[in-house]
């Protein structure tokens, strides 16, 4: 039986669902026998040597150097560190987030939009990046905290004071994309200080969708989730490789990347003044599971076409079709993550003509097919 040390956090649900997808590999697999997360670390060290394992699978920020001094196959899952070049390791995709992010709020027709990430953090900064692209290629600004505060030194009482500020400055409605579901909460926090209305005034967007953290929020928090049991799936089946084959794998990469968006009532609102513009969408949502067609959704909203296009454009910065492709595509791709319906009673449902006809129109949106996409973001 092969010795993995599994050095991963289990206060997060990123953590405990990478253990979980690790987990089910070797169940599924080969059996492996674990150790765990000690107490402390440090001195954990020379039982860790003792113990002669066959690969590990850590954090990048526990005791790196000691355990690379075991010269065992080893995977990093990246918190940190940007991707070392000699060493395999789990990372997300900054650029798949950050677009749902900015896609989330643009349909529910924010012309404001902001971001509030931590100081000095990598993937923390490569998704105010994205975020920030994607928003302008929409023509949209984003205003973007900017702390003074470095990781190692960050202390929320105090930085609380200028969270409070920024938010005040922000032109309101605004939707405010927080790095992780812990950042989506201070700015939860700061609003119930402020007496600003969520998500009247401000809408809250954070990343991971850990549900007891989440569903802890005054109001609940919306959150992006991740394919991350999948991504230890992966990762176990990697190590296995490496220690099977001896091959090193130097820079290998497991991405994580977001699954979709689970809305609570910290973002549910349709942030648009227009209302044809806003009995339109509400038409196009009511009826996700329909053939409609743009015509129908001119003949509900009760104005031209040309008037609804326009309106549609300067709203939304899409197209009555490209809504009602996008709603339908998220309705899809939810059932798809969220239950176990067969792909013909999904085909069902969202009356397509043939199965070849619902692969074709999904693939064409998500770029892979339904089995696969399944398969990459739902948890086993």
């Amino acid at each position: 039986m092969k010795r993995i040390i599994l050095l991963l956090e289990t206060s997060r649900s990123f953590g405990r669902e990478l253990i979980t997808g690790i987990l089910r590999y070797s169940k599924l697999n080969t059996p492996w026998c674990f150790y765990k997360e000690p107490t402390d670390l440090k001195s954990s060290v020379p039982h860790l040597t003792n113990w002669k394992p066959d690969g590990i699978i850590m954090r990048d920020t526990m005791i790196t150097k000691e355990l690379l001094k075991l010269k065992v196959p080893t995977i990093f899952a990246l918190h940190y560190t940007r991707c070392p070049k000699n060493i395999p390791v789990i990372t997300t995709d900054s650029s798949s987030i950050a677009k749902m992010a900015s896609e989330h709020f643009i349909q529910k027709g924010f012309k404001n939009l902001a971001y509030c990430g931590f100081h000095g953090i990598v993937w923390s900064e490569e998704r105010k990046s994205c975020f920030n692209r994607f928003n302008s290629k929409s023509g949209l600004r984003t205003y973007n905290y900017a702390s003074s505060y470095k990781i190692s030194t960050n202390n929320w009482e105090k930085e609380q004071r200028h969270v409070c500020r920024w938010i005040e400055d922000l032109p309101k409605p605004i939707g405010i994309f927080a790095c992780n579901d812990d950042r989506g909460q201070h700015i939860l926090e700061v609003c119930k200080l402020l007496n600003l209305k969520v998500p009247e005034d401000i809408a809250v967007l954070g990343v991971d969708n850990d549900p007891m953290f989440c569903e802890f929020g005054d109001p609940p928090l919306s959150s992006i989730a991740l394919n991350v049991e999948s991504a230890g799936y992966e990762s176990a089946r990697l190590l296995d490789k490496m220690i099977t084959t001896g091959k090193k794998m130097n820079g290998k990469k497991i991405v994580v990347s977001a699954s979709h968006v689970v809305q609570r009532q910290s973002s549910d609102i349709l942030a648009v003044d227009d209302k044809e513009v806003r009995l339109a969408i509400k038409f196009i949502k009511d009826n996700a599971n329909n053939k409609i067609l743009v015509k129908d959704v001119v003949d509900a909203a009760g104005v031209s076409r040309r008037t609804l296009e326009k309106r549609f454009r300067e709203t939304i910065h899409r197209s009555i079709h490209s809504e009602i492709q996008q709603v339908r595509i998220e309705s899809i791709s939810k059932l798809l993550i969220e239950t176990n319906l067969p792909i013909s009673q999904i085909n069902s449902l969202y009356n397509f003509t043939d199965a070849v006809h619902i692969s074709r129109f999904f693939k064409k949106e998500k770029g892979i097919g339904l089995r696969e996409f399944r398969k990459i973001h739902k948890p086993h």
